[in-house]
């Protein structure tokens, strides 16, 4: 990898690339430290420091924001409307003829489309921004100006000002995809995961083993030892492949002969990447997000009351109940997004319509069973991997009461995967040239 990066750095054409990268991600650091006004600042950061914990949806948002949201910066939403509003999109193509058009159309109805989720995401960020505000005035209370004239202006700032740095962070994330290196909002959520690791090693070692040697020493060296695993599985998991083998059939044309090689179908086992673990995520944080809006009573009387509070309570990332459903909502997306992308319908046609075939399998009806059995056994195992890696952290935090949100299993999960796809990004583009990189 890092010859790859000495090899890159010397062309200029993708040094400056790199830099603007580098630039942009930059930038995005600095949007990511100025506070957003009428709000208290010292206040918001003990009450974050208390109720962003255990891997809960204000954790989930702070970690996709690089820290922002705990500090209520102009980047506090970061990427999550737009992730959310991909999500919402990407289901709907699926389900509207007008949307899959568009997706068919090529390269038009591709920028239509991201006009269409750009909108979407615009929308979220009202309804998420609208969502922290009332947060941080009832809960935290870390609103000021909050009667009166003055507080309807206060309001109508600190919504604008979220709404507009999440616009902000999707268009650096554009311009990344335009004149940068890899896919832009990939590389934000990197660079604001990446920014949390040296505090939260300060915090696994200040908090933990300096204070509690002899409580904590073997349980951090375990849970180090543990991370490193994980970063191995991750990678290798990544690299992993089931491929199906498929035969040509000869042709033989005037005199000429077409056909005849063998190659094969690879089918990545961690085909779906990390989006069955935010579909998961979005799901089990809606009963988080509407405590934003409504907390529960201490002692509800109401059959509602009651009911609303359990389902809160149920819902604690904490809670055994919270992780096993958790984990079954990953292997179910998990299942769904392969079904999304993959038709093997339609490849066993193609393969069909191509004169090729799988050796022992017949064409037709039996090609397209053949590659379901192995399109969901391929899923299954990378479900579970995808399951354990999300719900280790719950398991460990419960068990041992080490909280170090950077360094769980989803965020290394993407830092891993957005690392391993620029570097296949520098290296193409390497072979393009003529250049040898770690493949050469």
């Amino acid at each position: 990898m890092f010859k790859t990066l000495k090899t890159a750095w010397g062309i200029p054409e993708i040094r400056k690339k790199i830099l603007f990268t580098l630039f942009i991600i930059l930038i995005f650091r600095f949007g990511s430290v100025i506070t957003v006004p009428f709000l208290d600042t010292a206040i918001l950061k003990d009450w974050m420091k208390e109720k962003a914990t255990g891997g809960n949806f204000l954790e989930y948002l702070d970690i996709l924001s690089g820290g922002a949201l705990s500090k209520a910066t102009v980047f506090s939403l970061g990427v999550t409307p737009y992730i959310n509003a991909s999500i919402i999109i990407q289901l709907l193509t699926y389900a509207l003829p007008p949307l899959e058009r568009l997706q068919q159309e090529g390269e038009d109805g591709r920028k239509k489309l991201n006009t269409i989720t750009s909108y979407v995401a615009l929308g979220l960020s009202a309804f998420m921004g609208t969502a922290y505000f009332l947060t941080l005035k009832r809960s935290a209370k870390a609103v000021n100006y909050t009667t009166g004239k003055d507080g309807t202006f206060a309001m109508f700032v600190i919504i604008l000002t979220f709404m507009a740095g999440s616009s902000l962070v999707i268009w650096l994330g554009n311009r990344i995809n335009e004149k940068g290196i890899g896919n832009g909002i990939s590389m934000i959520l990197f660079a604001g995961i990446v920014s949390r690791i040296p505090s939260d090693i300060g915090t696994l070692f200040g908090r933990y083993v300096f204070k509690q040697p002899e409580k904590y020493f073997i349980t951090v060296v375990v849970y180090l030892l543990i991370f490193v695993a994980m970063v191995v599985g991750i990678v290798y998991f990544n690299e992993a492949e089931r491929r199906i083998p498929v035969q040509y059939a000869k042709r033989v044309v005037g005199r000429k002969q077409y056909g005849g090689q063998n190659t094969h179908i690879p089918i990545k086992i961690c085909m779906s990447g990390v989006m069955p673990i935010i579909f998961a995520m979005s799901f089990m944080s809606l009963p988080s997000m509407f405590t934003m809006f409504k907390e529960p009573a201490l002692n509800p009387t109401t059959f509602g009351g009651k009911f609303y509070k359990g389902l809160v309570e149920f819902f604690k990332t904490r809670s055994y109940s919270y992780a096993a459903l958790y984990f079954i909502l990953i292997i179910l997306f998990n299942y769904f997004y392969v079904a999304i992308q993959y038709n093997p319908v339609e490849m066993a046609n193609n393969l069909r319509q191509s004169n090729g075939g799988i050796p022992g399998i017949r064409p037709g009806k039996p090609t397209s069973d053949y590659i379901q059995r192995v399109l969901s056994k391929i899923s299954l195992v990378g479900a579970v991997f995808l399951g354990v890696v999300a719900v280790f952290p719950i398991i460990f935090l419960r068990l041992t009461e080490i909280d170090v949100s950077s360094m769980g299993g989803t965020s290394i999960l993407i830092v891993v995967s957005v690392a391993i796809e620029t570097v296949r990004t520098l290296e193409s583009q390497l072979m393009m040239r003529h250049h040898k990189g770690f493949l050469g």
